[in-house]
């Protein structure tokens, strides 16, 4: 399915490229961290490297093995990135004299355990797009207010599908039993990239979906959507663009359960202040699923799913999520365009961009 645009303005033009100057990320930490403690805490910046090739060398450096290093999350290769990472205090001293061209320790404390996968807020972005005319900055500057007040769909980026981005090929492959992977970590990867495209084509649906009922009168968008009159005629009274349908999984926010949308009129005020989600499927079993109207639109994008789902352990993802401290300024002599957001984690700053400029990266 062809990706679906939330915002309206025509495609933009303008150039960006994932370098250290352009496009800069910041981890913001799910907790403070003690000061004190067995665990060494090093707040680094890295540039153009990835997350595994900077433990490499910090691993070389230290004689602390990889797997010890503790680590919230990996960042992007490209581009300039700052992240915490910790490992035992034992092996501070070999950090006393440390220089690299590209790995610059910044600040370093303690705490008492060790960082986790996932133990992170979010991220904080500043993007620079360039060759931004000054028709095209105040499209920018509209769509910027407009996800800022509505939030934005939370689709995989591109990075989730390989080089290639036929990745989830290989993952349906393996599912259906026609692929072999023998080495665990790519298996797990292939697998990911095809509940990703799945969950990307429901998500472009239901956009399709709220697209029509915003945009169409009653009459045709009850035909383009093949929903009943009377519901299609509730939702065109939704004020926001993305729709809530009965039987929806809503999911509080930014943490919490998910839970069966009983009665939409309920639960839209609390969508309306970022106070609630919707959750979209993340493929496999023993998980909640949707039901009723939502129920039925989800059973058309995922029917070709059901004889490999008790492979998986499913899981529910944030469809809609809400970007925060959003700030955007157009410098005209140079032709820049210059934005700052924070993004929960998970979210795709490269989503946000793409958004923006109506363009696929």
């Amino acid at each position: 399915m062809i990706r679906q645009f939330f915002l309206t303005h025509s495609p933009i033009n303008a150039m960006f490229t994932k370098n250290s100057s352009d496009f800069v990320v910041s981890e913001i930490p799910l907790y403070p961290f003690s000061g004190e403690g067995e665990h060494l805490v090093l707040h680094v910046r890295k540039k153009d490297m990835t997350t595994w090739d900077m433990l490499q060398y910090l691993s070389e450096v230290t004689g602390c093995k990889v797997r010890d290093f503790g680590y919230a999350g990996l960042k992007d290769k490209d581009g300039m990135t700052t992240q915490y990472i910790s490992l035992h205090k034992n092996f501070e001293p070999k950090l006393a004299n440390f220089t690299h061209d590209k790995i610059k320790i910044l600040d370093t404390t303690y705490h008492n355990n060790k960082i986790r996968t996932g133990h992170l807020k979010g991220n904080r972005f500043f993007v620079r797009l360039k060759k931004v005319n000054p028709i095209d900055a105040r499209k920018l500057q509209d769509g910027l207010k407009k996800i800022s007040k509505e939030g934005f769909p939370n689709f995989f980026g591109y990075q989730r599908f390989g080089i290639d981005g036929d990745n989830y090929v290989k993952g349906k492959a393996i599912l259906e039993g026609k692929r072999k992977e023998h080495n665990h970590k790519m298996k797990e990867f292939f697998i990911n990239a095809y509940q990703s495209y799945l969950f990307n084509n429901w998500l472009s649906k239901r956009i399709e979906i709220s697209r029509l009922i915003e945009e169409f009168n009653l009459a045709d968008a009850t035909r383009a959507t093949n929903l009943p009159k009377e519901m299609v005629d509730s939702l065109k009274k939704q004020p926001q663009f993305f729709k809530l349908l009965h039987g929806d999984v809503l999911h509080h926010y930014p943490a919490g359960k998910a839970f069966v949308c009983e009665n939409v009129e309920e639960e839209l005020p609390r969508f309306l202040e970022h106070g609630i989600t919707i959750a979209g499927w993340l493929l496999g079993g023993k998980n909640i699923r949707a039901e009723y109207e939502a129920g039925v639109i989800e059973q058309q994008i995922f029917e070709e799913c059901e004889p490999f789902l008790d492979k998986l352990n499913g899981s529910r993802r944030f469809a809609w999520s809400f970007a925060e401290d959003v700030e955007g300024v157009y410098k005209e002599e140079e032709a820049w365009f210059e934005m700052h957001f924070s993004l929960p984690k998970g979210s795709y700053a490269t989503v946000i961009i793409e958004e923006l400029i109506k363009v696929s990266l």
